[in-house]
């Protein structure tokens, strides 16, 4: 296990374990248009920097995420994009948070300009299911644009 530190979290992380599930999961598979607008965007590596880092520096290709939900858009959607949620399991566990909790079982949230991340082990059931223990969650909340070459509402 190799020690690592994120906006706070300490956490242990098995880099092999993750590099080996990751290598052969596939990428995020929902077809519905703002699923297929993430991974378009995760493929072109138009993510944050710094959330590109993390995954680079745990050999996970942001289009291989274990959830992705666009939460909403409102009326100024365009000018700051999409909220998305994206969470990426890590083979690995939580040692320590920083104060606070953003809701049960989530650690608190940092803040970026981008949205915000947090780490958490909450096993919602779906997500992974087939995923190697002990492991936790990268989970972010990010504005992203739209793509795609068909509108957000989805076909008429």
């Amino acid at each position: 296990m190799t020690a690592v530190s994120w906006y706070g979290y300490e956490v242990q992380v098995d880099l092999e374990a993750t590099r080996s599930y990751y290598a052969q999961a596939p990428d995020w598979d929902c077809i519905c248009g703002h699923c297929r607008n993430f991974v378009a965007l995760a493929r072109e590596r138009k993510l944050p920097e710094e959330l590109l880092a993390i995954l680079d520096s745990l050999s996970i290709l942001p289009e291989k995420a274990t959830y992705v939900c666009e939460l909403y858009h409102d009326a100024d959607w365009r000018e700051k994009g999409l909220l998305y949620q994206v969470q990426w399991r890590v083979v690995g566990a939580i040692l320590a948070q920083p104060p606070g909790e953003c809701y049960d079982g989530y650690g608190p949230l940092a803040e970026r300009t981008w949205g915000g991340v947090m780490l958490c082990r909450v096993d919602d059931g779906y997500a992974a299911p087939d995923f190697p223990e002990p492991w936790f969650t990268i989970d972010c909340s990010l504005y992203l644009p739209w793509v795609l070459d068909e509108p957000v509402e989805g076909p008429p």
